[in-house]
């Protein structure tokens, strides 16, 4: 067994290479998805006429639809009708639509696990629902938000695997080249894979118990 060969300067480059490109798309993702989400969120929350119901049913249509659908969607059907992407912006498209829609429900349940009271003292205190939202509803919520946030943000991390099946070279994609060539590097090549996922979203794990606990300790 040729285990060892697996782990050559040149595959470990390919692999990194990948890996690389995971975390760019994975980053854009979710800087992209958090504005939008957050938006969508506070819209929601602030439940304008029209505006909320329609924002609801787009949530609620992407939330219930595969993200694998999302993705050929973006990068087969969207160039018929005029759009054509990049394979790169396809697939970070096909994430921010799909995570935004639910980090907006994360960031919607935040806000509304705060006290109605606090919004009705900070209005009877003179100050705007800007500004009660700005200083009073939004700091407290997003302590609360912080840990099923950071689990998203996990959670797309690993979808971005999902990508390989429109040929994006990220880190599964190069795995299989890798592995392709001799079928001894399956094990090998799939190792060094879980290793480079689980450093990162482990250590992502530890941020948000970090803050979590001294958010609990602050209050």
């Amino acid at each position: 067994m040729d285990y060892m060969d697996a782990f050559s300067t040149h595959n470990l480059a390919f692999l990194l290479d990948g890996f690389l490109l995971t975390l760019k798309v994975a980053f854009i993702s979710i800087l992209l998805s958090f504005v939008i989400g957050s938006i969508i969120g506070i819209l929601r929350y602030a439940k304008i006429p029209v505006l909320s119901k329609v924002l609801g049913i787009y949530v609620e249509t992407i939330r219930n639809l595969p993200l694998l659908l999302i993705i050929f969607f973006t990068y087969f059907a969207l160039p018929e009708i005029g759009f054509k992407l990049t394979i790169t912006f396809a697939v970070i498209a096909a994430l921010t639509v799909f995570e935004s829609a639910m980090l907006s429900e994360i960031v919607r349940s935040g806000l509304n696990s705060i006290e109605k009271g606090q919004i009705e003292a900070a209005r009877s205190s003179g100050l705007t629902y800007t500004q009660t939202m700005r200083h009073i509803i939004l700091p407290q919520a997003l302590k609360r938000m912080v840990p099923p946030i950071v689990s998203q943000f996990i959670s797309l991390l690993k979808d971005t695997s999902l990508a390989v099946v429109v040929a994006l070279p990220e880190l599964m994609h190069n795995a299989q080249i890798v592995y392709g060539k001799n079928v001894n590097y399956i094990i090998p090549t799939l190792l060094m894979v879980a290793i480079m996922y689980f450093t990162v979203n482990f250590t992502l794990s530890l941020v948000a118990r970090r803050l979590e606990k001294r958010d609990a300790f602050a209050s």
